[in-house]
Formats: structure tokens, sequence, C-alpha cells
């Protein structure tokens, strides 16, 4: 409660437009607010109380609706393994998260890579949130045995009946392409070697998580990078990016929200493909398109980027609500011309994704 950066994020989170005007004052304002929301805080439960105040209000700020959906078929007395995609850095696991709080069900330990881990506020924030840490910067040995044991504690919070969340690869999907990398369930495997891969997996009761936004709060600074990487073959990412990316998606607009919970995995073979691709049936399948998906395709189309032969059940134009078509052409026309087509690219994909098309 004391660093600087830190106030600075609650102060402009509570406060954005008096802290433009005096940053010092409403940092001090931000720290008092503070302290008086955690002086009864004395375990993880009373945190994370505390904790859905803020996503209260940051859902009330930046989303126009949130839903849920599976919810029903979990069961209270079973702990699972939600294999999610990955759009969001801390949105994902927080929107997850607060529909497990919210419907009476083991909150998440959630698994965090050590490349967000550079402010040291960042660092205890995610521990006091339950959060596990992934070694994604280690190499060769250091990498095996910290992967082994990543499996072993994942497997260990199951089996004491607490809930875990991992997205289905490393790093976001910029492109809105969503897809299962099978190295992640060799990894998670590796905490019972002694049994088959599916046989492993099956004692995590994985259920595939849908997150859908109707709008990225990251959708420029993800264009951006993948721009960058077209042009030059790489992005170098700054020691802050990461902690923009964060601010960005947790105050940044993201209209409708929609989280999907699948049916617990049926696992019959050894074969990590066919496992992600079982994962990526239920993720393609439950996320719901929005407005601004169909007219993101629509103006790919209108450019001749898209094979419209292979097109169907796509809405017609005056299908698509007026204002939801203001909007969306308020935000592309803000926009870069430059970064266009990855923009919308990001945006069509899904459907695109749903339709069988993408790679």
């Amino acid at each position: 409660m004391t660093d600087p950066e830190f106030l600075d994020s609650i102060a402009r989170f509570y406060y954005p437009r008096l802290t433009r005007l005096f940053p010092k004052f409403m940092k001090g304002a931000a720290s008092k607010k503070l302290r008086g929301q955690v002086k009864d805080v004395h375990d993880v439960k009373s945190m994370q109380d505390v904790i859905a105040v803020y996503m209260d209000k940051m859902i009330h700020d930046t989303t126009t609706d949130l839903s849920n959906s599976g919810m029903d078929s979990l069961k209270s007395d079973r702990s699972y393994l939600f294999v999610s995609n990955h759009r969001d850095i801390t949105m994902d696991p927080a929107f997850v998260n607060y529909m497990l709080y919210h419907g009476g069900l083991e909150t998440l330990q959630i698994a965090i890579g050590d490349n967000l881990l550079k402010k040291p506020f960042v660092t205890d924030l995610m521990r006091l949130n339950k959060s596990f840490i992934v070694a994604r910067s280690a190499k060769g040995r250091e990498l095996l045995q910290s992967l082994k044991l990543l499996s072993e504690y994942i497997h260990h919070c199951i089996e004491t009946g607490q809930n875990v969340w991992i997205a289905q690869r490393e790093g976001r999907a910029k492109d809105g392409i969503d897809r299962t990398d099978p190295a992640l369930l060799k990894m998670l495997a590796m905490g019972k070697r002694d049994l088959p891969l599916a046989g492993s997996l099956r004692q995590l009761h994985i259920v595939p998580v849908s997150i859908s936004y109707e709008y990225d709060a990251c959708d420029v600074m993800k264009a951006t990078e993948l721009r960058e990487i077209q042009e030059h073959g790489s992005f170098t990412k700054t020691d802050d990016s990461d902690i923009k990316s964060i601010v960005t998606g947790m105050i940044g607009f993201k209209g409708k929200v929609h989280v999907a919970f699948g049916k617990e995995l049926a696992l019959t073979s050894d074969d990590p493909e066919v496992i992600a691709a079982q994962i990526d049936d239920q993720i393609v399948n439950n996320y719901v398109l929005s407005d601004s998906n169909y007219l993101a395709l629509e103006r790919l189309m209108q450019d001749g980027m898209v094979p419209l032969h292979k097109l169907r059940d796509i809405p017609e134009p005056d299908e698509i609500d007026r204002g939801a078509r203001k909007r969306f052409e308020k935000r592309l026309n803000a926009v870069d011309p430059k970064l266009h087509r990855h923009f919308l690219c990001s945006y069509a994909n899904p459907v695109l994704n749903k339709l069988g098309i993408v790679d």
C-alpha cells in the first residue's frame, strides 16, 4: 500500500479524471481507501471478497453484459482443471473466477507466467489471489524440472479439492485463433508419469472454457505487434509491455462478455494432439460470436480478403443492429489504417474458426 506505481493504478481505477489533474493528492486518497478496504482481510477468502468489489466496478464500467453458460454441469463436490482460450492476461482467469465465486464454487488457483512478475506489487497481488508461477524463462534441465514440479502441484491442487485455471497455450491468441498446444497436455501429465497420458489427465477433470469478448481492450496493441512481426520478423517487448496490457485489459471497454463452461473431457486417447483437438472443439463451438466479429468479416469480404464461396450462415448486413455497426465503425476509424488488416482479422477469425476455414 506504499508502492507508488500500485497506488497510481488504484487512483486511476477509482478516480480517472481527478488523478490526471491531481496525481499526488489522489494517490493519497487511493491509499486511504485501500487501507479501509483491507483492514478486515486476514486470509485469502477475505482478500477475494475485496477483489470482488473491484471486479464489480470494473464490470460496471467496462462491460455492457456479462453472462455464462454450462455452470450447471459443474459438480460442487469435484475440483476441475479449467483450460481456457487466452485473450487477456488477467481478465480471462478473473472472469472465470468471478463466475465460480458467485456460483458458490471453489475459486481458482491461477497459473501465470513468470514474465508477468517484473513489478513487485504485481507479484504480491498475484500470490494473494491464489496464483502460482509458470517458469517461462527457464531453459534446459531447469525448465524440465520446473515443468515437472508445476504438473505435480496442479495434480496436488485437484486432489485436495482446489480448482485450477490454465491457458490453452503460452501467450495470448493475438490473431483471434484459439488453439490448444499439445505440449501443455504433455506437461500436465508429467505429475503422474506412472500412468498413460489419458490416465494422468483424467485425474485432473479437465473442463474447456471459452471466453468471448465483444471488444478486445488490447486490440490495437495486438495489431501493432502482429504487424511488426510481419514486417520485421519479431516484436521487441519493453519492460512495461505486459503491465500496460494488464492495465489496458482491466480498464478498457469490452462490451458483451460471455464465459462458457464446457463438459468434462472423456479421454480415451493417449495422443496429445487428439486431446488438444477435443479441447479446441468445445472452445470453438462454445465461443459466442458478437456483431463485432461479423462486422469485421464483412469488411474483409468487401476488401476481397476472404474466400466468399466457403462462407455460410453469415448474417446479412441489414440483420446487424445499426448501433452495433456505428460503434464498430467508430472504433475502426480510430485505428491507424496500416493496422486495419490485423485488427479486422483478429475479430473475424473466430467466425472463420467456427466455419473450419482457418488452419
